[in-house]
């Protein structure tokens, strides 16, 4: 019988099967953020441990610091310095790389490990960060994990981890105008449920998938734990192998040869059996908006509100019931045309070049609709430069939009800036929990390009409308 790719990453990692369903896998890259890694770093220090292959350890600043423009060390966050100043205390310390704020390599975490060139196909990486698994799109084994076992991690190379099921989701067909990769996840998650993936590691397959390019690749994995999965991975292919040609820490020369000869192998043989297979059909998805407090509460922006009336179950009528009261919103509304009061681009979901050119051509030559708060986050220092030198950032402020430097912003609130008390706002992030982007702040998650449109319109809509005008 043949192998998936999660199998054969798997195998090639495993140090020693524990027995109880558990391995012993070997970790070939470790990364970290300012919010989690200090406390790494800091308690591998206190206990007189040292990381045992630095060069392969790396960390960004991005949770906690402020996107302002001038920036420094002390951030609206409270107690937030203290992060910053001790990551890069102990990354010093340990000898290992740090891309520090004024590094022009500075950014998410998520977005750039793959743009350096650190997460490549085949290898094992984790980081104390849930969205971890936005790397699996290269085709590595890419999972988050808690501050102790970075720790471990950091010192031993290795960690105990128990071994997932497999699942293979397959999008078939082409997606239509003005379709992209964060409205087939949010399908997904709509149709499946949060916790449909819940125990597996999926690979992202199809038609649909082999046509995508890198970066939307990226969208996909990201949110394949608000599927409830433990990672999610797209095999190689030769769209994978151009991206990482040339990256900083990719291999070279010769090395790159053998690099490619072993990422051809990687991909799952034709008669590998997954424990579970999902079949999406990308033929009929309409561009996704979230109404209610988690992405699998969604629908196309051609939808209503639902009734709870409607939920046989007592459990989710209960959850759809606390939903639309947080949210405020009445069954039967439709979504498009609903107001809202900010517009946020931004996150390791949805901040790559490619993503600020989406919502670019939107918004170019319009402005952002009255009493609408719009900003753009680039997802890294890297974005941020490309993007000013296609002219992206005078697109978005003659616009309207806030411009800022890179990081995670306002994807959560960490007790900083937020966007609002009872404020409405279209996202291109990954969650719309109850206060996720602020106290009492009501998220509707979307596309760039759909919150382009948002701030532009002035409401929820359907930026086919404005695509096609």
């Amino acid at each position: 019988m043949g192998r998936t790719i999660i199998e054969k990453l798997w195998d090639a990692h495993s140090v020693a099967d524990l027995g109880d369903g558990s391995h012993l896998l070997y970790i070939d890259r470790v990364m970290f953020h300012e919010r989690t890694g200090s406390i790494a770093l800091k308690g591998l220090e206190a206990a007189g441990r040292k990381v045992r292959n630095p060069e392969q350890v790396f960390g960004c600043m991005d949770h906690i610091v402020d996107t302002i423009p001038g920036r420094t060390d002390e951030t609206m966050v409270p107690g937030g310095n203290a992060f910053i100043t001790t990551t890069r205390d102990a990354a010093q310390k340990a000898g290992v790389n740090l891309f520090d704020l004024g590094d022009d390599r500075q950014g998410i975490v998520h977005v750039v490990s793959p743009e350096q060139g650190i997460v490549l196909p085949g290898v094992t990486l984790v980081c104390p960060d849930s969205h971890t698994c936005t790397q699996g799109a290269v085709g590595a084994l890419a999972w988050g994990i808690g501050s102790t076992e970075a720790e471990h991690a950091m010192a031993t190379k290795t960690l105990v981890v128990k071994k997932p099921k497999t699942m293979r989701v397959r999008f078939d067909g082409q997606p239509g105008l003005g379709i992209t990769a964060k409205d087939l996840i949010l399908r997904l998650i709509g149709e499946y449920t949060a916790a449909g993936g819940g125990g597996y590691a999926i690979e992202f397959a199809g038609e649909a998938i082999r046509a995508m390019p890198m970066e939307a690749r990226f969208t996909l994995c990201n949110m394949a734990v608000e599927f409830g999965a433990w990672t999610g991975i797209i095999a190689p292919d030769e769209c994978t192998y151009a991206y990482c040609d040339g990256r900083p820490f990719a291999p070279k020369a010769h090395v790159w040869e053998q690099a490619l000869a072993h990422w051809k192998t990687l991909p799952s043989d034709a008669d590998a059996v997954f424990d579970k297979e999902i079949v999406i059909d990308c033929a009929d998805i309409v561009p996704q908006v979230t109404w209610g407090t988690s992405p699998q509460h969604e629908t196309g922006i051609d939808g209503v509100v639902p009734d709870p009336a409607n939920e046989p179950d007592a459990n989710r009528r209960q959850s759809i019931e606390r939903a639309l009261e947080y949210m405020d919103l009445t069954p039967g509304t439709p979504l498009e045309g609903l107001p809202i009061d900010s517009a946020f681009i931004g996150s390791c979901t949805n901040a790559r070049l490619s993503d600020l050119r989406a919502a670019g051509a939107i918004v170019k030559g319009r402005k952002v609709a009255a009493g609408v708060k719009a900003i753009v986050v680039p997802g890294s220092s890297q974005v941020k430069l490309a993007a000013e030198a296609e002219g992206l950032d005078a697109v978005f402020t003659e616009a309207g939009f806030e411009w800022r430097e890179s990081g995670c912003s306002m994807c959560f609130f960490a007790g900083g800036e937020n966007l609002g008390q009872e404020k409405r706002a279209v996202s291109s992030t990954n969650r719309n929990f109850e206060n996720r982007q602020g106290p009492r702040t009501r998220t509707h998650l979307a596309s760039p390009a759909m919150v382009a449109a948002a701030a532009i319109a002035g409401h929820l809509t359907d930026v086919r409308k404005l695509e096609q005008s």
